[in-house]
């Protein structure tokens, strides 16, 4: 936040209030450790550059493994990291206030998963202030509000899944219930996951820019082929007791669901707690996206027929470092050849291997899993 008087005063006491703000965000948010502004503004190898890590709740497993990598690397790199996130999916005030006073603190850069698109504001004062902002998972609307985005291809991770899922139907007909995230908002992640799926099936998704845009009914062409009905979109906010409602109001719409595309492994949670529930979960395959620890352990137990790993912590220690090695003079970062964002990997994790598609077993998973 630029600060401007004519009055020595007046900036005096503007500055005062900064440093009173910087020590209550350092009380009331996880930090690995706080320094002053003065010492996060040094471009010196020896001093440690402010870094925050603003995540959209810490209450998911997936950003919880973003705040545990990013303060090992912090560590490792003299970084002094703030973390902070929102009370639950959605919450971008939260968001907008840990973006104002990361710049307050003068903090070198900012790396973000966002909550929506009413922190776009506040990340454009932070780039204009001079910070470094890279947003992680999910890139902002637009993506140049960010300088750049460490993610997973979130529409490959869902394609992933598509294409195991038309070869397992073998030619049987699909009744698919798609789980997404929301259904009052447009998030990158829930759209290139979603068509992904689709996509990954051989059906097309009828919309480059919003999910339920596709036939309801017609064949998909993965696998070797069939029919295909689309029993319900719903949402989920990402969370079991959103995704259990979920696939309680598509059992209600088509009981007769044989596939569920699940957003991520909480609402596939939910989505199989919904299915035992109602006397149904061995008869329909979910199909997650995230690769915790617990979803490899569901794909060994069968409630997952499959899942597209990621590698969030992974995101987040390479933001940590590019902003340090940025903050003392090195290059910025740059994206995968061929993308619009710096690509951190995806793969497929199955109890077996069919038609040919090439999937990592748990086992071989479990070692660049997250979470417990």
């Amino acid at each position: 936040m630029n600060l401007s008087s004519s009055q020595a005063s007046g900036l005096h006491s503007r500055r005062t209030r900064a440093a009173a703000i910087a020590i209550s965000v350092c009380l009331g948010t996880t930090l690995v450790a706080c320094g002053s502004s003065d010492s996060n503004s040094s471009s010196s190898g020896s001093e440690k550059v402010g870094v925050s890590l603003i995540l959209k709740t810490l209450s998911n497993p997936y950003f919880v493994s973003m705040e545990k990598d990013a303060k090992t690397q912090a560590a490792k790199d003299k970084v002094s990291l703030t973390v902070a996130a929102g009370t639950s999916d959605g919450d971008t005030q939260t968001q907008i206030t840990a973006i104002d006073n990361a710049v307050s603190r003068g903090d070198k850069g900012i790396l973000i998963t966002t909550n929506g698109d009413a922190v776009n504001t506040a990340l454009k004062r932070a780039k204009q202030a001079g910070l470094f902002v890279i947003a992680l998972d999910t890139a902002p609307n637009p993506a140049s509000v960010a300088d750049i985005t460490y993610a997973t291809d979130n529409e490959q991770a869902g394609r992933l899944d598509g294409q195991y899922a038309a070869a397992a139907l073998d030619g049987k007909p699909a009744v698919i219930a798609m789980l997404d995230l929301f259904n009052n908002q447009v998030v990158s992640v829930d759209i290139d996951r979603d068509h992904g799926f689709l996509e990954g099936m051989g059906i097309d998704p009828g919309s480059k820019t919003e999910n339920g845009k596709e036939a309801k009914s017609g064949k998909y062409t993965g696998g070797k082929g069939g029919t295909y009905t689309i029993a319900c979109h719903q949402p989920t906010q990402g969370a079991i007791d959103g995704g259990r409602t979920a696939m309680e109001n598509c059992l209600s719409a088509n009981p007769d669901i044989n596939v569920v595309y699940a957003i991520n492994e909480p609402a596939g949670e939910g989505a199989y707690n919904a299915l035992k529930a109602a006397g149904k979960e061995k008869g329909v395959a979910i199909y997650a996206i995230d690769g915790s620890c617990s979803g490899l352990k569901n794909v060994t137990s069968g409630k997952f027929a499959a899942d597209a790993v990621q590698y969030p912590g992974k995101m987040a220690a390479l933001g940590v470092s590019s902003i340090a090695k940025l903050a003392r003079g090195g290059s910025k970062p740059s994206v995968t050849n061929g993308k619009s964002f710096y690509d951190t990997g995806t793969a497929l994790v199955a109890a077996k291997s069919i038609g040919g598609l090439k999937v990592q077993s748990p086992s071989q998973a479990a070692s660049a899993c997250w979470g417990s």
